[in-house]
């Protein structure tokens, strides 16, 4: 799988996070497309800059002109929360043999809850934490545009059948 260096790496930062979004919906068993990789990371640890390191040494760089470790700064985000109104703070590899990555600059729901709820998936090289089905509705819900409406349909259709 192509993202099995960069959730390797992930492991290797030993700093606790769920994957969320697409990839989430993906993991979770819906059949979609889905590029990047959507993160929810713990904020409030040095484990936070142990990240930003594992995915600089991948070759990940952010997109906004910023240092990645601008990211483990609580101060600096909560700006670019206020200031620039952003979501997810965007790393891209320029080889492009890695996926993107886009973190969430603040929980969209408590990380313990996210984190604890989270289900296990085995992905063969490496194991990784994926947001519950309920916690993906829930998220979905927040965002509401229509991918997000039509993988809250699919998520309930699994989750009907479980």
């Amino acid at each position: 799988m192509v993202h099995d260096r960069l959730f390797q790496a992930l492991r290797g930062s030993h700093c606790p996070y769920v994957v969320v979004e697409g990839l989430a919906v993906v993991l979770q068993g819906v059949g979609r497309l889905t590029h990047d990789v959507d993160l929810v990371v713990e904020l409030h640890s040095s484990a936070t800059i142990d990240l930003i390191d594992a995915l600089e040494a991948l070759g990940y760089q952010p997109r906004i002109p910023v240092k990645a470790r601008d990211f483990a700064d609580e101060a600096i985000r909560r700006a670019w929360i206020q200031d620039k109104g952003l979501q997810v703070f965007s790393l891209w590899d320029p080889s492009n043999e890695l996926p993107p990555v886009d973190l969430f600059v603040e929980y969209p729901l408590p990380f313990d809850q996210l984190l604890e709820n989270a289900d296990v998936v085995d992905l063969g090289e490496c194991v990784v934490k994926v947001a519950s089905i309920e916690h993906l509705i829930e998220m979905k819900k927040k965002a509401g545009r229509e991918h997000d409406l039509q993988d809250i349909a699919a998520l309930k259709r699994l989750e009907s059948r479980a």
